[in-house]
């Protein structure tokens, strides 16, 4: 409850039936551009996999994932996914899918340790997309390439909401702005992270945030990210690392920087094993993905995740996460929602 935050005068634009209606639309039409702009075909995803794999997604490297035994694969333990970082680039290879084209997928996650509030559910639902690219591509121009076509659906959906719900004014800016995590350090040195987000965000209204999972100069992380997907450590420009970030909007209903996605061009060898080093988590080297990455079985990739409930509550300017999925939530946050017009679906 401490994490709730609760929006003087809250009145959402839309009620409970128009929200499910909306929500269907939108998911709709995001999923078609996200398809046409990017060349991805859609595939059908796992909800879990094999433990001891290295498929599923480690995320910070602490988090609990929900796991079960088969009773008829010889009590083999099963985990449900956090994401489908690497399923993908072990899909592009599978489905033989030509450089410049990708896959995506609806990805449905279950993260029993989140930390429950406005923005975040133990329930993840998000399109996972991946796409096949050369040696060329593994560049920090590429990266801010595919950022700009994701920001253009961004913006041709916020004008599709609005054409059918006119209340719900477009709030976008015109471009996306850059930055690095360093240099957003040295914009705030002495301001927390997320509260840097919240400033950069609310002064450009959309930010990518470039180099996310290295060490900045004050010796801390930006944010986690695992060693074995996206590449942070590649030198790009002068004195910056990463080819990877986040997408951050900025959320009016809560005060807040809202990330919708994050991506990334992915590992080579080389950086697998830079990463892999750094976190100290050689042993890794001899999971099944880690063998195909290593063995040059798996194509070079982009790739990320894209929030489908947090793109609903931006869109139709929600307070709570839990307006546009179900999930399960602390009965006593359940009451305060309620008593502020906050309705959780």
């Amino acid at each position: 409850m401490s994490k709730l935050f609760l929006p003087q005068s809250y009145v959402p634009v839309l009620n409970l039936r128009q929200t499910e209606k909306a929500v269907k639309q939108l998911k709709d039409f995001f999923e078609s551009g996200l398809s046409s702009e990017l060349s991805l075909r859609r595939v059908t995803a796992p909800l879990f996999v094999l433990k001891g794999t290295g498929i599923n997604d480690d995320l910070n490297g602490v988090e609990r994932p929900v796991a079960f035994p088969i009773k008829d694969m010889g009590e083999a333990t099963a985990e449900v996914v956090h994401s489908l970082a690497k399923w993908k680039r072990m899909m592009l290879a599978e489905y033989h899918i030509e450089t410049g084209y990708g896959l995506y997928t609806d990805m449905n996650a279950i993260r029993p340790d989140e930390e429950l509030d406005n923005l975040h559910s133990i329930y993840v639902d998000q399109w996972d997309w991946e796409l096949s690219i050369t040696e060329e591509n593994r560049s920090l121009d590429f990266l801010k390439k595919v950022v700009n076509k994701l920001y253009r659906i961004l913006k041709r959906t916020e004008f599709f909401v609005y054409e059918n719900y006119p209340d719900l004014n477009p709030q976008l800016p015109e471009e996306i702005t850059f930055i690095h995590s360093e240099d957003l350090l040295a914009m705030y040195p002495d301001t927390a992270v997320k509260e840097r987000e919240r400033l950069i965000t609310q002064q450009y209204g959309a930010v990518f945030i470039i180099g996310i999972g290295g060490y900045l100069s004050d010796g801390a992380l930006h944010d986690g990210r695992a060693p074995d997907y996206d590449d942070w450590t590649s030198e790009t420009t002068p004195g910056h690392k990463g080819l990877n970030g986040d997408i951050l909007l900025w959320n009016p209903v809560l005060d807040c920087a809202l990330e919708v996605s994050s991506m990334g061009i992915r590992v080579d060898k080389t950086a697998l094993l830079r990463q892999l080093a750094i976190r100290h988590l050689e042993s890794r080297k001899e999971l099944m993905f880690h063998q195909k990455l290593l063995n040059g079985e798996l194509p070079l990739s982009i790739g990320g995740g894209i929030g489908q409930s947090r793109l609903c509550m931006y869109f139709l300017k929600k307070a709570h996460i839990g307006e546009t999925q179900a999930s399960i939530w602390p009965k006593d946050m359940m009451e305060e929602c309620k008593k502020h017009n906050i309705l959780l679906v």
